[in-house]
């Protein structure tokens, strides 16, 4: 599968250089953003689901939105970190068309390259350690914000710089195939390139040229979950992108994602991420 490479969208939010010692635990962390480490200097560990990586010198690991995971830091632990996201764009996000390694051997370059961003975007570090001690999305939306009116050649040597760094995972990394089912890919297309429109079953099945009743058994057994479930967790995925990077009401995300009853967009996202979107915007946890 070739990516075209005007396809990654990819955008900065933080970079910056962190110094812990003993004091970087923080469980149950989840974000709409992916994140690059740098590791520098010590160890630490990180947890997501049965696995346990050990975080060290001279490696670079990355961890994918909405990625649910947890560190373990007994002692001195630097790293520069790096957090990105894709752009609001009507199409499936690279990030779920490859399965990407969470480590690959860093090169001198890589750290020099980290060096060199945290050197000239001081702006865009975190300002504390601890993910409660501040406004996690007024603090994003001004990131956004900054990095929007940057002038083109700094933003055109930021791309670059990201895109040096995330190749050298996707060198790495290897296409996932969901489905050999043309019509299932068919229809995994259209959901993803209109999250921002009301999608219907029937549409779907008319697409795939299926019963409706098919379309949700066939899909069920592909996939795990029924063809409005999936739609539902994406469309809530991209909410959660939205209120931290864009400073519209809670009314117009649920407009811009193709919710008719913004009310019904509360309760559903309430329901997937157990809180309301609101909540969600004051105490995004966040870390270094």
């Amino acid at each position: 599968m070739q990516l075209p490479i005007e396809s990654l969208n990819l955008q900065m939010l933080n970079v910056g250089l962190a110094y812990h010692n003993g004091d970087w635990n923080w469980q149950g962390v989840s974000s709409p953003f992916t994140r690059i480490y740098c590791v520098t200097k010590g160890e630490a560990r990180l947890h997501i689901g049965s696995e346990s990586i050990l975080l060290r010198p001279g490696h670079l690991y990355m961890i994918p939105a909405y990625t649910l995971h947890s560190y373990e830091c007994k002692g001195e632990f630097e790293h520069y970190y790096l957090h990105v996201y894709e752009g609001f764009k009507n199409e499936t996000n690279v990030l779920e068309m490859y399965k990407f390694p969470m480590e690959v051997e860093a090169l001198e370059s890589d750290h020099n390259l980290m060096e060199q961003m945290v050197a000239a975007h001081p702006e865009a570090r975190l300002p504390e350690s601890d993910p409660q001690a501040y406004d996690n999305a007024s603090m994003f939306t001004g990131y956004v914000k900054r990095y929007n009116t940057l002038p083109l050649w700094e933003k055109m040597r930021l791309r670059g710089a990201i895109l040096l760094l995330f190749s050298r995972f996707l060198e790495k990394a290897t296409p996932r195939v969901w489905t050999t089912d043309e019509r299932l890919t068919k229809v995994l297309a259209h959901v993803h390139s209109h999250l921002h429109e009301e999608i219907s079953i029937e549409t779907l099945a008319e697409m795939a040229c299926v019963t409706k009743p098919y379309l949700i058994r066939v899909f069920k057994h592909e996939f795990g979950i029924p063809p409005l479930q999936y739609i539902n967790k994406k469309k809530i995925e991209r909410a959660q992108l939205l209120l931290i990077t864009e400073d519209w009401t809670v009314k117009e995300v649920a407009w811009r994602l193709g919710f008719v009853d913004h009310s019904y967009f509360i309760r559903l996202f309430k329901k997937l991420i157990g809180t309301t979107p609101m909540d969600y915007r004051r105490t995004l946890d966040v870390e270094r």
